[in-house]
């Protein structure tokens, strides 16, 4: 009788300290109850907003509410936490310590090894290449991009560097720091005369390291400008501001590593409520709504799905990246707004729908994600570190 395969233990890390640590719930919720429990004995490790990294137990059958889990930690009545747990930098231990607090004192014991991460974790310190960072340091493999695709996806502006540089066509941009605007060495009205010169209304403030349209604003008047940017300072020292047109908004999901593969195009259509795609139309507007694949031209869909693959290739990518364009609908130009390397995996979330939409169901994603993970990280393996 042929023996069974030995199921993979899957680390499974969710919450996270950035302004998305509901996202990365709901992601998580729907991420846990489609491991199937007879290939993955799966890890819950629930990272609070201050940043503690909690043991929360095994996924069991799958049926696990994160939300549940965390909330005594990050609820204003928080329980004292007695119990840690850390991903050990150590490369020869591979795996997990359990820190437990008595009288004060934190003692430390080595935990399991595990043979996969899979981060569903959105925004800074999980989704920018910091926590890629530490996964590299344990050589633990992991779902999803590099450091280097990571951090270089989050950043705005530096992606769209690197698009323009690989002729990809981007709307025209203007950098502005926390620090210029709130300190000098120009006053505020400077800034507001220079953006409304080079840029115009309307116009979208963005923080440059932030996903889920988290402090977004659409500016149409410098009032609205001078309150956007304040805003969007409130998430990140570093503020982008964006040509603003009247798009339709198309988006298609890659998966792969060195050779990946692109779903069909989706578009997403924004409610009477919602004046853009903004992080309560995404999660809290029921009259948001998708039609994938998108009623567009075969060709435009082909010139988008190509184009995806080429920023996908530009930034080295792997595993997966949601890619986000902008149709202007009185000119018909596309437009690359933005990369997405750790996308939303809620229930309607639209990178695990396209792949639903193109014949790829979410647990089959889930095994391909970790089947990605294992090659990228057996192939980096085989650098040689030594002369």
């Amino acid at each position: 009788m042929a023996q069974a395969a030995k199921k993979l233990r899957i680390g499974v890390i969710f919450g996270g300290r950035s302004a998305e640590h509901e996202v990365s719930l709901t992601s998580a919720r729907a991420v846990l109850a489609s491991l199937d429990p007879a290939k993955y004995d799966v890890t819950l490790l629930g990272i609070t907003r201050e940043g503690r990294w909690l043991p929360l137990g095994e996924a069991g059958s799958g049926q696990v509410d994160p939300a549940s889990l965390m909330a005594p930690y990050n609820d204003e009545t928080k329980v004292e936490i007695s119990d840690r747990v850390s991903l050990l930098a150590d490369p020869t231990i591979h795996g997990l310590a359990e820190i437990k607090q008595t009288a004060g004192k934190f003692n430390m014991q080595l935990g399991g090894t595990l043979d996969v991460i899979f981060p569903v974790l959105h925004g800074p310190y999980g989704e920018d290449g910091t926590l890629q960072g530490l996964l590299e340091l344990a050589n633990v493999p992991y779902v999803g991009c590099g450091v280097l695709a990571s951090a270089t996806g989050m950043d705005k502006v530096m992606a769209r560097q690197v698009f323009k540089q690989n002729g990809l066509p981007v709307l025209d941009y203007f950098l502005l720091k926390r620090r210029d605007w709130e300190t000098g060495p120009h006053s505020q009205d400077e800034w507001l005369s220079r953006i409304e010169t080079e840029i115009g209304f309307p116009c979208f403030v963005k923080p440059v390291n932030m996903g889920s349209s988290v402090g977004v604003s659409k500016a149409r008047d410098r009032q609205e400008l001078a309150a956007a940017l304040t805003t969007a300072a409130r998430f990140d020292r570093k503020i982008m501001i964006e040509k603003g047109i009247n798009p339709r908004e198309l988006e298609v999901a890659v998966l792969g590593n060195d050779e990946p593969v692109v779903s069909v195009v989706g578009e997403i259509h924004v409610g009477q409520k919602a004046d853009f795609y903004d992080y309560q139309a995404k999660y809290q507007d029921s009259e948001i709504g998708f039609t994938i694949p998108a009623d567009i031209p075969v060709e435009l869909s082909q010139r988008i799905q190509a184009l995806a693959i080429k920023a996908y290739l530009a930034l080295d990518c792997a595993g997966l990246t949601r890619v986000d364009f902008f149709q202007d609908r009185q000119t018909g130009e596309l437009y690359l707004n933005e990369v997405n390397t750790l996308p939303g995996f809620t229930p309607v979330s639209m990178y695990p729908v396209m792949w639903e939409k193109s014949g790829l169901s979410y647990p089959a994603l889930l095994d391909k994600l970790i089947e990605l993970a294992l090659e990228r990280h057996a192939d980096k393996n085989r650098n040689e570190l030594s002369i």
